[in-house]
């Protein structure tokens, strides 16, 4: 029983680290979009559409670390079923991959749609608005 807790474990510290990164990615994000669109205010030959580049970097990083957590979240659950001989603490996700959505799939999920489509849609808005004032 000892080496399947190792090996939760391992797979949990893996998972709170992911959790982790894809916070620190929409803090970030956040950050770094309202900056640019400060920055545009006050310059508009910086290019109103410029922060549609990092919206749509971050939210493919968010993402693809949505979806290595909900791998390593499947293989959790796969170890978790294993007995104590068969546990050989493996971190490989690929057993698990077919029941995962695709990065694709994960990126128009609610759970990233819910915080990156706001950002986009106030950019959307701010560069209608600075072109009908042009």
């Amino acid at each position: 029983m000892e080496k399947k807790l190792k090996h939760l474990e391992m797979i949990q510290n893996t998972i709170n680290r992911l959790a982790n990164n894809s916070f620190s990615l929409k803090l970030k994000s956040f950050i770094f979009v309202a900056v640019i669109l400060g920055f545009t205010i006050k310059d508009f030959d910086m290019g109103i559409w410029l922060p549609l580049i990092p919206t749509f970097a971050f939210w493919g990083l968010d993402g693809f670390y949505l979806r290595q957590e909900k791998l390593f979240r499947a293989l959790y659950d796969k170890v978790r079923q294993k007995s104590d001989e068969d546990i050989d603490f493996s971190m490989d996700v690929s057993v698990v991959k077919p029941k995962i959505k695709s990065w694709v799939g994960v990126c128009f999920s609610w759970t990233i749609l819910g915080f990156h489509l706001p950002i986009l849609l106030v950019i959307v808005i701010k560069g209608v608005l600075v072109l009908r004032q042009q």
